[in-house]
């Protein structure tokens, strides 16, 4: 009883495995470049990373949201020193010039095109809303929350307006295939910084 029952108690608490994730994911991103997001499989990435189909499934639903996962654990979102960053403005233009980054490259392009014309319900549509859009924003919401505690901005904001200001006009031109490099996300953030400043001013005064 005793070892079976052990057995049984640990099964459910098992931790997951860190190195196994890693595989998969270096696996998920070679067979991206290579492939493309519409040739990549579970049953490929599994044999390629040298893992079974329910290790991914532990992770990930399906190949759309792995593809995306794989994309994103190249880029260079750097959650702790954007929110160590001196400034909102310069947290936020390191950001916003990592996003872009990340969709500079030929795979990146392939995606955006890919999600241009895909149905808003497929499953890429949702693994890209829920892997990049949703990811970016959580992103930014950390960086709004350090300004607000800082004094940079008022304590009322409204963080996911701000979210929305900010990423919309990103993700538009991206997927309707406008011009989008530093220099345009660096506008857009002064305009926001000048404008959440400019609230916090107002508000003090109150």
């Amino acid at each position: 009883m005793s070892q079976d029952s052990g057995h049984r108690k640990r099964k459910p608490g098992r931790p997951r495995d860190e190195g196994a994730r890693r595989a998969i994911l270096d696996a998920a991103y070679r067979m991206l470049m290579e492939r493309g997001p519409g040739r990549l499989t579970v049953e490929a990435v599994a044999a390629e990373a040298g893992v079974g189909k329910p290790t991914i499934y532990r992770y990930w639903a399906n190949a759309q949201e792995l593809a995306m996962a794989a994309l994103i654990s190249r880029t260079s979102f750097r959650d702790l020193e954007l929110v160590e960053a001196p400034s909102l403005g310069s947290a936020l233009k390191t950001h916003m010039a990592d996003v872009v980054a990340v969709f500079s490259t030929n795979r990146g392009r392939q995606i955006v095109s890919t999600m241009a014309s895909a149905d808003t319900e497929s499953e890429l549509s949702k693994a890209f809303r829920g892997q990049i859009i949703e990811g970016s924003r959580a992103i930014g919401r950390d960086i709004l929350a350090v300004a607000v505690k800082r004094g940079e901005i008022a304590s009322d904001t409204n963080v996911e307006q701000v979210l929305d200001f900010l990423y919309a006009p990103l993700f538009y031109r991206l997927l309707t295939g406008k011009p989008l490099d530093r220099d345009y996300t660096d506008r857009s953030v002064d305009l926001i910084d000048r404008l959440l400043s400019g609230c916090s001013r107002s508000s003090s005064v109150k």
